[in-house]
């Protein structure tokens, strides 16, 4: 028999809120949702719910410390070794795991998505494809403050606290630097309609470079 193929790890990389999950999202859907697992590095919190109130918002969730990176790198050799993973469900409102989880089969393709994915060198080592999503800095504490506000039930006052504090100076010393190991930078992600064409093709082409079959045609 045929040895299943390897599959091809995209990483997805970019500043809060510069549109790095509408693009995984676009990739999801017009190269197939059944040819992905998709693995969000947000997924990879560490579990803080032993933690007392007081100490819990002195946290710093934008330093790479703040997440299970060892879990994530983890899963994806699993996931080449072509076995199942269950990933963690994480619950922004209350900066915990859930206890559940969401079980991630093998697929041709192993697409990462986050802010701090390649600033982990262990990390970044596992990516065939690197991608970078750069967008203005007052676009993406735009989108930031709406998402926060809306979906994870913060105030504006905290959210814009968090920016200042955190956010900003991590993304100057954790996100931006790292772009230079991109091998496509894309300016404002899935609204960016060539550069997302461009982006399905080559994951297609390299699909096929990697002995996945194709996608069935549409009926």
């Amino acid at each position: 028999m045929p040895q299943p193929a390897t599959p091809l790890v995209i990483g997805i990389a970019g500043g809060s809120g510069s549109g790095k999950t509408t693009l995984a999202r676009l990739i999801l859907e017009r190269v197939g949702a059944d040819r992905i697992s998709y693995l969000p590095h947000d997924a990879y919190y560490k579990d803080l719910k032993d933690l007392p109130p007081n100490q819990r918002e002195t946290v710093n969730f934008d330093h790479p410390d703040s997440l299970d990176t060892d879990l994530l790198i983890e899963h994806i050799r699993l996931l080449k070794q072509g076995q199942a993973i269950d990933m963690p469900i994480y619950d922004f409102k209350t900066d915990s795991r859930t206890g559940r989880y969401k079980r991630i089969e093998p697929k041709p393709v192993i697409m990462v998505e986050g802010i701090l994915i390649f600033a982990e060198p262990d990390l970044r080592a596992l990516f065939d494809v690197k991608i970078f999503v750069d967008a203005d800095p007052d676009i993406r504490f735009i989108r930031r403050l709406t998402r926060d506000i809306t979906e994870r039930g913060r105030s504006t006052e905290t959210v814009v606290h968090q920016y200042l504090t955190t956010v900003r100076p991590m993304h100057l010393e954790f996100v931006e630097p790292f772009k230079r190991y991109a091998d496509v930078i894309i300016p404002e992600g899935g609204m960016n309609q060539v550069a997302m064409d461009m982006v399905v093709a080559r994951v297609e082409a390299l699909l096929q470079l990697h002995g996945a079959p194709a996608r069935p045609a549409e009926p």
